[in-house]
């Protein structure tokens, strides 16, 4: 490969400038520094997108549930999936666990997110995040 020599001027005079490939239009060095600066961004934007994901992650659903022999209701509150935040996608979700338990899943009262699960702890009791 040919190396280009540049020259230019100093303080006390002519002296050849730091040598690259003639192909190259950064310097060597320059290109770290430029892959580092390139995967920082990457990272944070990687970073940005997790905490994104983890701000909208949580979607619970509060359901009410009957047994029968004797006669059982109650009021609860369950976690569903991210895409599972509308009523009736919440209710394809809980109604398989519920009939698991022995339970039948009566109606789905609403769905929200965690800013509004300490509200909803008491009024579960001991069916919170209990399904």
């Amino acid at each position: 490969m040919f190396r280009a020599r540049q020259y230019h001027r100093r303080a006390i005079g002519y002296q050849p400038a730091q040598t690259g490939l003639i192909l190259n239009s950064v310097p060597p060095r320059s290109n770290l520094r430029l892959m580092k600066t390139y995967l920082f961004a990457l990272g944070m934007t990687i970073l940005l997108a997790v905490m994104a994901n983890s701000a909208f992650g949580a979607c619970y659903a509060g359901y009410k549930a009957k047994q029968d022999d004797p006669l059982k209701l109650h009021y609860g509150v369950a976690e569903v999936p991210d895409d599972s935040c509308t009523r009736d996608s919440a209710e394809k979700a809980l109604r398989d666990r519920l009939k698991n338990a022995g339970w039948t899943l009566l109606k789905i009262v609403a769905t929200f997110d965690e800013t509004e699960l300490p509200e909803k702890k008491a009024a579960a009791g001991d069916y919170f995040l209990r399904y």
